[in-house]
């Protein structure tokens, strides 16, 4: 009964076909590394239980990727659009002699998005990046980690991080689908967050 999915595809790893292949890392929900689409539902496997499925059980690998096998996918492109958004602490300050002090509440203005795992359940299925048209959206898992420094009081870097997220491919590309906040295994209210970034950036510009 406490059988989950990835219980499931180890058996079937071990007792039936050992050339499946998927990805698996820690088991229980902190590295992402076993997402892929569940009854057409992006998810990771550690985190279903079997018995919360009535009958078949349809496995597929991340829509959007590039299928290397089975259930394994080529999340070269995603790691590229999430490096594009600069996904580090600028400072231009020479650094204390201690650390950078940041207290409690400017912590809690950023806390939810530390808490992505890059697990990409978000960019795949997000409608805009499954379009042809839109492939070039840089995805709602780079811009939760934009998020996450933009309102780190301790990062220097606004006024070039807002001219990099004012781009029809990077904030502007979110369509408010709101797919990505209902797959986030670790409940990040993406869309939400995003929304926050334009209007920092629609703050930022002079008035007319």
């Amino acid at each position: 009964p406490t059988d989950r999915l990835l219980d499931g595809l180890n058996r079937i790893r071990w007792e039936q076909d050992p050339t499946l292949s998927f990805r698996m890392t820690c088991g229980h929900g902190s590295c992402g590394s076993d997402a892929m689409r569940i009854n057409g539902i992006c998810g990771l496997a550690c985190q279903k239980l079997v018995r919360s499925f009535q009958e078949e059980v349809l496995i597929e690998p991340l829509p959007g990727f590039k299928v290397v096998k089975d259930l394994v996918v080529d999340l070269h492109p995603f790691f590229e659009k999430y490096r594009s958004i600069k996904p580090y602490l600028i400072t231009h300050t020479p650094p204390p002699e201690t650390e950078r002090r940041q207290s409690p509440e400017e912590h809690q203005r950023f806390e939810e998005a530390i808490r992505c795992i890059l697990c990409a359940c978000c960019t795949a299925s997000c409608p805009v990046n499954q379009n042809k048209g839109t492939k070039d959206y840089v995805g709602p898992a780079a811009l939760v980690r934009a998020f996450r420094y933009l309102f780190d009081s301790r990062d220097e870097g606004t006024k070039e991080r807002l001219e990099l997220l004012d781009q029809p491919h990077m904030a502007w590309g979110c369509q408010t689908f709101w797919k990505c906040t209902e797959v986030c295994p670790k409940e990040i209210p993406v869309t939400k967050q995003i929304g926050q970034i334009k209007r920092r950036i629609y703050e930022s510009k002079p008035e007319k």
